[in-house]
């Protein structure tokens, strides 16, 4: 054979063992098949239960400024694998851009940002094992909804099939198994915000971080769309970072959750023991009715559902806290009435009141009544003044 020909052979010879260590290499996955969302994270519970495990998200002296505004003040927090973390707070706390730090779009001028051990201070947004669902979807409006959702598997290279298949996957846990063909415009609101969900679930990642995800739906909508996320957070087992101004979502969905003010944290607790024991003034305002009254130098809260009101010369029930006082203002609504009181010793409070057996025109008529105000010691609780600390209490 000529040397030309011979080399030419070898050069076949190698093309085809190197096409046949790629088929051999592929192949196993091939008969495997792609691994569900839901295997996927089961395999994560039991290697993170076998190594015992740092938690998901670990924030150490966090602390970002712009110019002269401080948004966030040397925070320190653990959110453990697995959890539903709520970070609560007004606009302009400090909330979103603890998340923007955890999720790589900002840097920390101090501290550190962990995710499962591992120092990511200074690690790109694309290199961080965590997606980003946003208030506005950001879903590309020329593309269907399958491949919305399977952006970021094409764009890493996932072979076709698999995409398919983990894209699939996906649409049927967010119950748009036969939407994938649709475009985001043929979508309702709430549809739109599953497909988002899915693009970024579809990632398989370790955390999951939420910027006030329902801020654009409405009333009903984003109270079916807080129960479905919660059971698919449960579902999965991966954990959620939740950002919200919401007080009934944080109280609803959360494991526990962070009380965000002028970017620090006022208080971490499960939603009971935030929304029970407050620990400071801005707390028991914040979450929840604002009951707080000054007596004797101590600032007490009591929750509106806690108190008895009863009518102007009535004698005080053994062993309650009593206050007599004047309803000011009373706002029906429907289930319930609320009624404003001032009190004699100064200050005022809340009732809330369920409409049993009143109808609106006998609780508007309820204004400018004397009533005594009654409620447990227990229900009662001190807390700490702005600037005091529990020392100096």
């Amino acid at each position: 054979m000529p040397a030309g020909e011979d080399a030419r052979a070898g050069k076949a010879g190698t093309r085809s063992r190197r096409q046949r260590k790629r088929r051999l290499e592929c192949e196993p996955a091939i008969i495997a098949g792609p691994v569900s969302l839901q295997e996927r994270t089961e395999e994560r519970s039991l290697e993170g239960g076998s190594q015992g495990a740092a938690p998901a998200v670990r924030l150490e002296g966090l602390r970002k400024t712009y110019g002269d505004v401080v948004a966030v003040d040397r925070v320190d927090l653990e959110i453990p694998a697995g959890e539903f973390f709520t970070l609560l707070g007004p606009s302009g706390s400090g909330k979103t851009t603890t998340l923007r730090l955890i999720a790589g779009f900002e840097r920390p001028d101090e501290g550190r940002v962990e995710l499962e051990g591992r120092d990511v201070s200074n690690v790109p947004p694309y290199a961080r094992d965590v997606n980003t669902v946003f208030q506005d979807y950001a879903l590309f409006p020329h593309m269907t909804v399958a491949e919305n959702v399977g952006y970021g598997l094409r764009v890493k290279g996932v072979p076709r099939r698999d995409r398919e298949a983990r894209v699939e996957d996906v649409l049927g846990r967010m119950r748009l198994p036969r939407l994938g063909k649709r475009k985001p415009v043929q979508l309702s609101g709430g549809q739109r915000q599953r497909v988002a969900l899915a693009r970024a679930l579809v990632n398989r990642p370790e955390v999951l971080l939420l910027d006030e995800p329902l801020g654009a739906l409405d009333l009903k909508l984003r109270q079916e769309m807080q129960l479905f996320l919660k059971s698919l957070q449960q579902d999965l087992g991966i954990t959620f970072v939740y950002v919200t101004h919401d007080q009934d979502e944080a109280l609803t969905m959360s494991d526990r959750l962070a009380v965000f003010n002028q970017g620090r944290i006022e208080q971490i607790g499960a939603p009971a023991e935030v929304y029970e024991r407050p620990q400071t003034a801005f707390v028991a305002g914040f979450v929840g009715v604002s009951n707080v009254v000054e007596r004797e130098g101590r600032q007490l809260a009591v929750r509106p559902e806690k108190i008895h009101l009863r009518d102007a010369g009535s004698s005080a029930a053994s062993g309650m806290h009593s206050e007599p006082g004047r309803i000011r203002d009373v706002v029906y609504a429907g289930m319930v009435t609320r009624f404003v009181v001032e009190l004699d010793r100064g200050g005022e409070l809340q009732v809330v009141r369920q409409n049993l057996e009143t109808s609106s025109a006998e609780a508007l008529d309820a204004k400018g009544r004397e009533v005594l105000l009654e409620w447990r010691p227990e229900h009662q609780l001190e807390i700490e003044k702005p600037g005091e600390t529990e020392g100096d209490r």
